[in-house]
């Protein structure tokens, strides 16, 4: 089972309204939605922990199968039985393949920021394992806050400035750089099913609300809800990590899309 943090409602606006399940991404932990939680007091939120971070850093992962089979068991775990997934780059990435593939009886939406349906081309997937591989060599063999200097150095990340880098790492730190390391291959965009078309047809079919939410710097990930035809919504000021770097405009979106659920 995974780490869990329940917030109830303090004033619900519906008795029977579905929990707003949070997950972070590759690095982070449940505590990186602290700043968008406030605006969300009226509805019950639980902030997830993945393998490997924060309360669930001792918990290991062998595939998406298996991480879905980790997320269905928890929220039953917790009797959240009606959910909207909101879901940050990994955390996106396991929201998307829980709405297509996994055990997702009681999903009631999606809120997808910055994550990735996956790779179509066999050659892509190819390097993009490779890439992944390399980086979990660097978590095992480097001093941990060298690995992170160099991962929050790459172009995907490049809104953070030197003191913003620095309060990343120290954040970060606080995880376990082998299962981290473990995770990044075992959930590797190279061994991901390219979900566009399945999560398109789940939504369709089941009627599911959903967005994809996307810093308005964060041009990469733009392009690619553009052509996946994913419903997009951009939050202003923001890089790739927007409910980091505008809390306020992140929760504004959101907020926007349940009112619309």
């Amino acid at each position: 089972m995974l780490g869990l943090t329940r917030y109830p409602a303090e004033r619900p606006l519906d008795d029977d309204a579905p929990w707003l399940v949070f997950i972070h991404g590759l690095l982070g932990d449940g505590q990186d939605w602290a700043k968008v939680l406030p605006y969300f007091s009226r509805y019950s939120c639980a902030t997830l922990d993945l393998p490997g971070h924060g309360a669930s850093r001792s918990v290991g992962v062998e595939s998406f199968d298996h991480l879905d089979h980790l997320l269905a068991q928890t929220l039953l775990a917790y009797n959240i039985n009606r959910y909207i997934l909101v879901g940050y780059s990994l955390g996106g990435r396991t929201a998307m393949y829980h709405a297509a593939l996994g055990q997702s009886g009681g999903l009631c939406g999606l809120a997808i920021e910055g994550g990735n349906p996956g790779l179509d081309d066999p050659a892509e997937r190819d390097a993009r394992r490779a890439h992944d591989a390399q980086w979990a060599v660097r978590f095992r063999q480097l001093p941990f806050d060298e690995a992170l200097d160099a991962w929050y150095r790459q172009p995907v990340f490049a809104d953070l400035d030197d003191d913003a880098r620095g309060r990343m790492i120290e954040k970060r730190i606080r995880n376990n750089a082998l299962t981290v390391a473990d995770m990044l291959e075992a959930t590797s965009l190279g061994r991901q099913p390219w979900l566009t078309a399945r999560l398109n047809d789940a939504v369709e079919k089941r009627r599911l609300p959903f967005c994809y939410l996307c810093g308005e710097r964060d041009l990469k990930f733009q392009r690619i809800a553009l052509e996946n035809h994913f419903p997009l919504r951009i939050v202003p000021a923001a890089g790739h990590n927007a409910h980091s770097g505008n809390p306020e405009g992140f929760a504004k979106s959101l907020l926007t899309f349940l009112k619309e659920c």
